[in-house]
């Protein structure tokens, strides 16, 4: 953070960033950016879906945020012209007032590169000489496409790196993508995709104390391990093959595995999964429901080992989250957070997307011995720490002195 005596003499670097909605993982980030005494910091939302309420299509419940959106720094919902309920896509949120609102800023950052909104956006940016920072999430294995899509693809960056001046990459994998497309012209600045660090570690210390409470809540015997599947039940996040993998656990017939694999979230996948523990004959299986981001630390808590074996997964910010509780973690190999946040056998365990052989093999590794759990989860604590909040500040005002060339970075 720069000192209040080092902008004394200079006007403040006026900061403009669109992004579809109110984001809860955004909302503290933004907080802390507003606190630089050298950045002032406007937020330009296109829908306020998220702080009214909706039903989230993957849980599959109504979804109201539970932590602060729009508190700590100044923000303005965009006039509409298009709007929806829970879904942005291409061309909704659609709205109006770009060149006005832009108009009074130094730099535009954007939350993504094909909607009708960003693209009207850059536009307008670029119209006014006014420079563009792009951050999105992709990267290169997300999804199989045709070569003439990945051709078309091509051609629309082509077009898109004459509106950009620079990219904030959320990690290696999203770094790879914007190198792939925009090449060596177009500089990167890392933008750590983090969460509120210090937030998630507070909640451990009240998490801890009321652990029993959870335990009895679950019916749980506090002397046996806990496997954690936290996310949407929905048939690409896969908790079917970690259901399975745990299944495999058992020593024998008509014996339940040692650790207890305690299922939060809700979807379109529950109904199969409870079916199909039912048909296992398995005891030892709890479903948590939907629970909202405040009520999670207590289930990282309760956890020994953290598991997210999901395909096309951008990021996975639940791994940082998870990490921050000093807990052990399993992603598979399509998890995008993995090369920065997880190496094998080190912060918890790697396996191949789809291979539940794999899956089933990692699960064994983490409770190799009573304590790797527990020295896995020092090591994903240790490295989380610095991957924070901090260093998104930092490689923002890299991007900032690079692109006004009069700001300090």
């Amino acid at each position: 953070m720069v000192d209040d005596h080092q902008v004394s003499s200079r006007r403040k670097l006026r900061l403009a960033y669109l992004v579809t909605h109110p984001i809860q993982y955004q909302a503290p980030l933004l907080r802390r950016i507003s606190q630089e005494p050298d950045i002032d910091l406007t937020v330009y939302f296109g829908s306020d879906f998220s702080v009214r309420g909706y039903k989230d299509q993957g849980f599959g419940v109504e979804v109201k945020w539970d932590i602060p959106l729009l508190e700590g720094y100044k923000y303005e919902f965009l006039p509409r012209i298009l709007d929806n309920v829970a879904s942005p896509d291409h061309l909704r949120p659609l709205n109006r007032g770009f060149f006005s609102r832009i108009a009074r800023h130094d730099v535009l950052w954007t939350h993504g590169y094909s909607s009708v909104n960003a693209l009207h956006a850059m536009v307008a940016a670029r119209a006014l000489g006014v420079p563009v920072l792009l951050r999105a999430e992709p990267w290169m294995a997300d999804r199989p496409r045709a070569g003439w899509k990945l051709g078309m693809k091509k051609a629309y960056f082509a077009a898109l790196s004459h509106l950009i001046d620079a990219t904030l990459p959320i990690g290696t994998l999203n770094s790879k993508y914007w190198s792939y497309y925009f090449g060596e012209d177009i500089p990167q600045f890392l933008f750590p995709y983090a969460v509120d660090n210090s937030y998630f570690q507070q909640r451990a210390i009240p998490a801890r104390e009321t652990r029993a409470q959870l335990q009895q809540e679950l019916n749980l015997d506090p002397s046996r391990p806990v496997i954690l599947f936290a996310s949407k039940l929905q048939q690409r996040k896969h908790c079917d093959h970690l259901l399975e993998a745990y299944l495999r656990l058992s020593p024998g017939t008509g014996i339940d595995p040692h650790p207890y694999l305690v299922i939060v979230g809700d979807g379109e996948q529950r109904a199969h999964l409870e079916a199909r523990v039912k048909e296992s004959g398995c005891t030892s299986v709890r479903f948590a429901g939907f629970r909202n981001q405040a009520e999670l630390p207590r289930f990282f808590d309760l956890s020994s080992v953290f598991v997210l074996p999901s395909r096309h997964e951008p990021w996975g910010l639940i791994v940082n989250e998870v990490m921050n509780a000093g807990r052990a973690v399993i992603v598979s190999t399509d998890v995008g957070s993995q090369p920065d946040l997880v190496t094998d056998g080190v912060e918890g365990c790697v396996f191949p997307v789809g291979n539940i052989d794999a899956l089933t093999d990692a699960l064994r590794r983490v409770f190799a011995t009573p304590d790797t759990p527990a020295a896995m989860g020092t090591a994903a604590l240790e490295r989380i720490n610095h991957w924070s909040f901090e260093e998104d500040v930092q490689g923002l005002r890299q991007a900032l002195a690079h692109v006004t060339g009069n700001f300090i970075a």
